[in-house]
This record gives C-alpha cells, structure tokens and sequence, in this order.
C-alpha cells in the first residue's frame, strides 16, 4: 500500500509559496505570456500555457509553437530533445497548452519556437524543477487496498491448504485425519511466509522511500543576528539536498549576490530592499541603515552558478537603529499597515488600506491599472505607472538596476514572497543564461532586448525617454489578501508604492 505515495509540489524554490513560473517575451517577432507549472514529481509533467499578445492578422500569423525541455547549464544544453508542438484552443486561437516531461531536479529552460508568417523566433524560460515532500495515501484508497490484500492472503493461505489436504485425495473420498493435519501445517507454514513477504515489501518500500527523501528539496537555511555597529550577519548552511549544491557559487543577479527585502511584521508597513555583501562561503553582511525597531520578516534571493535560485527565510528583532543613509540601490518604502482593522470579505478587506492611486514622499504618484481583484493560478500582467507632481506621466523615468521596475508580492500571513521582474519570475542571472545559448556572439543587453522592459540603457539610444509604466508577469498562488510592493525611479529617486489586492 505504502508504494502508491505520492509526492507534493515545491513551493520555496525562487520564491516562498509561489511555485509556479510567469514570464513575457519575444520570440523574435512574437510577444508571448508564458505559464509553467513545475511537476508535482521528479521526474514529472510540467504544464505548459502560452497566450501570444497580439491581435488581428498579427495573431493569425503565428502556425505553431514547438516546446523542448532543455537543462540550463551542462554538456547537456547543447543537445536538446526533439521539440513537441503545443496545441492550439480552438475556441481561443491566442491560446497554446503543452506538456513535457522533466527528468532530474535542478535548473532546466523551455525554450519555445515560433513559426509564422514573420519567420521563426526563439525564447527560453528558465524553470527550478524539484520535489518537495511526500503525501501518504488516502484512507479510502489504503482501506480498499488492505481488504483486497488480506483477502489476497486469505485465498493464498486457502488454497495451499486444499492442495496439502486434497491434492492426491481420489475422486468421492473424505479426506483423513492425517491429511486434514497436513493441511493445517502447510496453512502455518503459508502465513508465515506470507508475514514475512509482506514485512519484506514493506522494509523494502520504505527503504526505497527514505533514499528518495534524499532528493526532496530542502532550501538553504539562514540564521541572522545583529552585530556590533549595527551591522547585519546572515549565516547561510545547507541542511543536505543534492550533494551538488554549494553556498560559495552565487552569481550576481542584475548586480548583485544577494536582494534582500525587510518587511516589518505584523502589518508590513515599512519595507527596505538592500543588498548584502558576502564575506566568505555562506557568510553575508550589511551595516544598515536608520530602521524603526520592530519584528522583521527577512527575504534573501540568491543564485547559484548553475542558474538555480531560492529564497531564504528568517525573522529578526530588531530594536531602533541609527545608521547611516541609504546609498544606491537600497530603497525604503512605508504604507498604511496592512492589518488595519476593517470588515473582511473572502478572506480579503472589504476596503483595502492601500488602493490604486499611491502618494509618494516626494509629490510623485503611483498608479496601479488593474483590478484590485483577481482570480488565483491565474496570469495577469500587473501595470503600474509613475505620475509626476502635476498629475502627468513622468518624463525624467530612470532605470532601476536595469529595469523599468521591481515588485514584490506578499500574502498577508507571509507564507507567499515573490520578487518580480518586468520579464516575469524568473532570475535575471537564469534569462541570461538561457538567452546567450539562443545568441551566442549577443551581449547581455542585445540577448536581454526581447524580455519588456529590460537593459533598455544599453539597448536603445541615450536619448530615448524611457516609459513611465511597467508591467509584471504573475499570478496569485491562492486565495487571500496580498500587498504588493513597486519600485520604480525617476532622476536619482527610487520610489516604492504598496498596494493591496485579493485574490479569488
């Protein structure tokens, strides 16, 4: 019974509770909103939707999309498997489902090939593929197969007892005293071989269960602490998962080794995004700046070498702090608490503390133009726009770490954090990795040009005004109340709104 235990999804890889990948970019000519959904199991099935953002003739000109499963790093990335087609909704012709298969735990990319009227186009979207944990069985199915197994013993032990006792017995005969013993001990003998198959498949299952846990995921663990001079220490160790893994190979995600968010609890008023230095294997730290003293959830996003990403969690108490300023890319957002109380509705305020329309320090404004409700595992394209003092869009919008923007979405119990870029959730080290296998001579700003919203600096002309508005990929993993938290910067300032939404 024990072999039909089944296995749970991941749910802290690059992000908390968010397992599933969002992601927008072009495919050559093509602009496409991609979903990945990871397998529940290694190896497993990950679920794949593609909607093509386009509309009249444009629409119709795309013929098919293939989709391939390839690892992100390795020899291996060199040989990808033969591509499958997705197919097309026949109600929705913008809409594409797929699947495919994933074989090990780790970094892998989907890259997805257009054709269409316009030629072929290419884009790769990396997907942290792993298990997570195991479900036992459920009691109505481990009750119906226990009484089909019993019953399985019974007719074993049945059987070898009519064949002792009735085997060489003529036709019409009544079995003897002597044979109907006979029966009884091979009845004996038939139990005790059957406890012991039994107990034998048993210590084999769980035998077999206790190597696979080997390979269930289990994040990087962090343990923070203050230091003397107001100065953060974060421990980094490794609790054991694949002997692969190391806490000496992060690489700098658009710019740096770690992002790491202090969000202060319970109501998530004040947020600082700042940015760690490591000091040696598995050690980082940070003199910080002026903080309100208070409890603090603590979210650090880091990228190994291979292009794997996770988050890890703690909490920390910290008492006031007079540092020193922030310097350049550190932000600091405050916002209403998001526990206010308020008559709730579904799990959500009825009146959320922080609506669309966001008052910055400065006399900037912040707009959010979606529906403050959505639906959950639903991919949503979350647009925010920067207004200067008069009420109109900002001309002097300034890339933030080479990006339109940053978001970050946290469920109101802190059991969902997501760091979201303009091209969706994926890592921006994991896109470049998987963007330089498709243009091997492109730069980083040349490979990166397609996904919205990025390296624009470096990829247009000095002169272009950048966009007041940015868009992030994403969708809400489950029910409930959630604040998101925006940057964006203008001139020298880096602004940070938040924003309440509820999912459904």
């Amino acid at each position: 019974m024990a072999a039909a235990a089944m296995l749970l999804p991941a749910v802290a890889l690059a992000h908390v509770g968010s397992p599933d990948v969002y992601a927008e970019g072009n495919a050559g000519p093509y602009r496409l909103l991609v979903t990945v959904r990871p397998p529940l199991v290694i190896p497993g099935v990950a679920e794949v939707e593609v909607r093509t953002i386009a509309s009249g003739s444009d629409a119709a000109a795309i013929s098919g999309i293939d989709i391939a499963p390839i690892p992100l790093t390795g020899e291996a990335a060199n040989h990808p498997p033969v591509a499958d087609p997705m197919t097309q909704s026949a109600q929705d012709k913008q809409f594409y489902t797929g699947s495919l298969w994933i074989m090990a735990s780790g970094s892998w990319q989907i890259r997805f090939t257009v054709n269409g009227s316009q030629g072929k186009g290419v884009l790769s979207i990396p997907v942290p593929a792993t298990s997570s944990s195991t479900l036992g069985m459920q009691a109505g199915l481990g009750a119906i197969l226990g009484g089909l197994g019993l019953l399985l013993v019974v007719g074993v032990i049945g059987i070898v007892g009519a064949a002792a006792r009735d085997a060489q017995l003529p036709a019409g005969a009544s079995p003897q005293p002597a044979a109907r013993r006979r029966a009884w001990i091979a009845m004996g003998v038939a139990l005790v071989l059957m406890i012991g198959a039994v107990w034998f498949g048993y210590l084999w299952w769980r035998g077999e269960a206790d190597s696979y846990a080997r390979y269930v995921y289990k994040p990087l663990t962090m343990q923070a602490s203050l230091a003397p001079g107001h100065t953060l220490h974060l421990n980094i160790e490794d609790p054991g998962w694949l002997p692969s893994r190391r806490t000496d190979d992060f690489v700098p995600d658009h710019d740096h080794l770690m992002h790491l968010y202090l969000l202060r609890e319970p109501g998530f008023d004040l947020v600082y995004h700042l940015h760690p230095a490591q000091t040696s294997p598995g050690e980082f730290q940070l003199a910080l700046p002026s903080i309100p003293a208070g409890p603090y959830q603590v979210y650090a996003d880091v990228v190994h070498a291979t292009g794997f990403p996770e988050t890890l969690v703690t909490r920390i108490e910290l008492p006031e702090i007079s540092g020193r300023p922030l310097t350049g890319d550190e932000a600091r957002g405050v916002a209403q608490p998001l526990n206010s109380p308020q008559p709730i509705s579904g799990g959500c305020p009825v009146n959320p503390v922080a609506g669309p329309r966001f008052q910055l320090p400065d006399g900037y404004t912040m707009v959010w133009n979606n529906a403050a409700t959505l639906p959950a595992k639903t991919p949503e394209v979350f647009e925010f726009s920067l207004l200067d003092r008069s009420g109109k869009p900002a001309h002097d919008t300034a890339l933030y770490m080479g990006m339109l923007g940053h978001a970050a979405f946290v469920k109101d119990d802190g059991s969902v954090f997501a760091h979201v870029h303009p091209s969706g959730t994926a890592s921006m080290a994991a896109l470049m990795m998987a963007a330089r296998q498709n243009q091997p001579s492109a730069s980083n700003a040349d490979a990166m040009a397609g996904m919205p919203g990025m390296a624009m600096s470096e990829a247009s002309p000095k002169s272009a005004a950048l966009p007041n508005g940015v868009g992030f990929p994403y969708g809400f993993p489950t029910g409930g109340a959630y604040r998101i938290f925006v940057q964006m910067k203008h001139g020298d300032t880096i602004e940070t709104a938040a924003f309440d939404a509820c999912a459904k």
